[in-house]
């Protein structure tokens, strides 16, 4: 069997060239490489945050009992959060985890700070959007307890025994 390189009749004194070209080319790919990496965790980043920035109202909402489970957790966040999360995730890969850990300690959401951080220590799972892949199946199968909302209920304080008024401020 026969390499290419029998068949390229080549100058003496010119392999020089032909290896300075093959290693320009293969530099010029690894930054072509490189470039489109540091444009898409900008992107990812730019997004993550604009994204978490809309939703931070939405959270502040969420009332969720102590014990909540993954799934029940899950359901209850607004969509928002889990693509901010998996933005984020994507962006920076095991260096997301101390920002996630804090944004989800910040708003209670303990169980999925814990699913969170078992994310970032399975290897190339930064690359797979698992929270909204669980998110899409929470809502389409119905796992978890859904949170009992009502728009039409204005949100009160006691101040008596059977008197309530609006609460004032936010919470």
């Amino acid at each position: 069997m026969h390499s290419l390189w029998t068949h390229i009749h080549v100058e003496p004194g010119s392999e020089r060239l032909i290896a300075d070209a093959y290693y320009l080319t293969m530099n010029e790919s690894l930054q072509n490489i490189v470039q489109a990496l540091g444009i898409t965790i900008v992107v990812c980043l730019v997004l993550a945050t604009s994204v978490l920035a809309l939703v931070v109202h939405r959270l502040r909402r969420i009332d969720l009992p102590p014990d909540a489970n993954f799934w029940t957790t899950i359901r209850a966040v607004p969509f928002g959060l889990v693509l901010g999360l998996d933005l984020l995730d994507l962006a920076l890969d095991v260096l997301a985890t101390p920002i996630v850990w804090a944004i989800l300690s910040r708003f209670r959401l303990q169980a999925l700070r814990n699913a969170a951080l078992i994310e970032a220590a399975i290897p190339f799972t930064q690359a797979l959007p698992t929270f909204t892949v669980a998110w899409i199946v929470a809502r389409t199968f119905g796992l978890g307890q859904a949170q009992l909302t009502d728009r039409h209920v204005i949100d009160v304080e006691e101040v008596g025994p059977d008197r309530y008024a609006p609460r004032a401020g936010r919470r």
